[in-house]
């Protein structure tokens, strides 16, 4: 038997397809035959998935878990990150007890990298899980390998069967971090116990710009505690500072065990880098900021994104957010970037289109409509980071799509309803927009007969979030789209910004039957109650 050894795409990426388990030589390499053997039996097989491997002596330690992400119907995105320089190692199996095994050899992880790797594999079987168990091998040392962390993942169907998936946005804003006194960020848990196909995450991934202290007040006296690392005390401006928010998020042992059990489907909002940015920005009167430039800041931010999410990564572009991940007959899922492309921020009242209307920008608007299109999938989910209708000011300014005007499309909506058009003319059916970002849990339906522009299909928009943030709401609805609140749960008038403690944190969960097509789309709490159910029948 031999062990297929690949060559790095990049220093954090490579492609690994099934092989045999294991080699006599890579054996013999290591030094030590019974470890090899000990790696493929041992009992970390089974899912220890709740905190990291524990470093031995002069071992390397994997840091923060392991995450998988942009799943296919073929393989999957690995990641994880060690504390040297050492080269990743993943056995996988089609089975928990790693009974029969193969094994992929992966790409070092490097300082300049934040000895962070991924791993792509391609070639596995459709509609499958796969157990994968990662370890790590010293570069300088060839005798000495981590301990394995164990997760696991589940191909896209080719066929039509059941599929699921959570999400939501939102996570350690506005001051509230991982508190232990309540168990750290349990809605993750909430969401782990559905064993979703998937977690479609919609941004503010991080609070770059939200350092933490070590406690909080709350409204009935009693004290907030939240764990406090170095580099969560300030802003982020260093691409060491952005990395850290990542690892301080990484810490939550909720987190980590849902990483390892459900694949991730990652975009980035205002958050990863800061609040409200749009890519001209100059920062002016927040003396936090010694770095004032967000086309810089930015970089930073969009550097650590990459290197912290598990991403397929476009070897043309390497910044690229936006995507579409195939889920099986049943669901394609665009990714969208609200952020890279967009003009500045403004009265948001422009009666022409034009580089400063732009929010997806043309080349972007231009993709979507064209992977739309070439979509064979029953149902388009639309992930994006921001919501359609809902008004989210910018001091004197806007920061999303809608202008509070009560009339025809102005400004970055000229965007929008061209597009809302164009998936009308192209009879493109059964579209579903999900977003976060607004901290508090909504479904809207757009309806063309109560618009302004009435050029488009009916359809529905689901809102959910924060995962571990403040609580704020709710926002005002733009007529201009015609969107219908079928469903609100938000803090009372007079309260915001309230502690995950509260309650008022949120996730949704979409089930698609894999007989009558139908989406099932239910708005939850962080204790996994149903709040809010809608059945879709998706159109002949």
């Amino acid at each position: 038997m031999r062990t297929k050894r690949t060559k790095p795409a990049s220093n954090s990426t490579a492609d690994a397809r099934l092989w045999p388990a294991i080699s006599r030589r890579w054996l013999l390499r290591t030094g030590s035959a019974s470890l090899g053997a000990a790696l493929l039996s041992a009992p970390g097989a089974s899912l220890l998935m709740a905190r990291p491997a524990l470093a031995t002596g002069s071992r390397p330690l994997i840091t923060h878990g392991l995450q998988s992400g942009d799943v296919g119907a073929d393989g999957a995105i690995v990641w994880a990150r060690t504390d040297r320089p050492a080269r990743m190692i993943v056995d996988y199996s089609l089975t928990e007890s790693f009974s029969e095994s193969s094994r992929a050899i992966g790409p070092a992880a490097l300082e300049e990298g934040d000895f962070t790797a991924r791993l792509q594999f391609t070639g596995l079987p459709a509609g499958q899980e796969v157990f994968y168990r990662v370890s790590f091998e010293d570069l300088t040392d060839l005798t000495s390998l981590s301990e394995p962390l164990t997760g696991r993942f589940r191909t896209a169907p080719a066929d039509k069967r059941d599929v699921t998936f959570v999400w939501g946005g939102d996570v350690v804003g506005q001051g509230w971090g991982i508190n232990p006194d309540i168990g750290g960020m349990t809605i993750f848990k909430a969401m782990e116990g559905l064993n979703p196909d998937f977690f479609l995450h919609s941004g503010d991934s991080i609070y770059a710009d939200g350092p933490l202290k070590a406690e909080a007040a709350l409204p009935d006296g009693s004290i907030w505690k939240n764990t406090v690392i170095e580099e969560k005390s300030k802003v982020a401006e260093t691409l060491a500072e952005y990395r850290g928010n990542y690892k301080y998020n990484l810490m939550d042992a909720n987190l980590r065990a849902f990483n390892a059990a459900v694949p991730i489907l990652a975009q980035w909002d205002d958050h990863e880098t800061r609040n409200n940015w749009y890519p001209r920005q100059i920062i002016g009167n927040d003396d936090r900021y010694q770095v004032k430039s967000l086309a810089l800041l930015s970089a930073y931010a969009g550097r650590a994104f990459h290197d912290y999410m598990p991403m397929r990564i476009d070897p043309q572009n390497r910044d690229r957010v936006y995507r579409v991940i195939h889920y099986g007959p049943l669901l394609d899922v665009f990714m969208l970037d609200m952020r890279n492309y967009r003009g500045d921020n403004s009265k948001n009242l422009q009666p022409v289109a034009g580089p400063d209307t732009a929010f997806l920008g043309a080349e972007q608007v231009a993709w979507l409509k064209q992977e739309l299109k070439a979509s064979k999938a029953v149902w388009k989910a639309i992930a994006a980071d921001m919501p359609i209708g809902l008004v989210v000011p910018d001091g004197d300014n806007f920061e999303a799509i809608a202008n509070r005007n009560d009339g025809p499309p102005l400004g970055r909506e000229l965007e929008i309803a061209d597009l809302l058009r164009f998936i009308k003319q192209s009879g493109i059916a059964n579209t579903v927009w999900f977003t976060a970002d607004v901290h508090y849990t909504a479904a809207h339906f757009y309806d063309p007969n109560q618009a302004k522009f009435p050029d488009f299909e009916p359809f529905w928009e689901f809102v959910s979030g924060p995962l571990n943030a403040g609580t704020f709401g709710p926002n005002e609805l733009d007529p201009t789209f015609g969107p219908q609140l079928k469903y609100i749960k938000a803090p009372d008038a007079g309260k915001s910004n309230l502690a995950p403690s509260a309650g008022y944190q949120f996730f949704g969960h979409v089930h698609i039957d894999g007989t009558s097509n139908a989406m099932t789309v239910t708005l939850k709490d962080m204790k996994n109650q149903d709040l809010f159910r809608v059945e879709l029948t998706p159109a002949v």
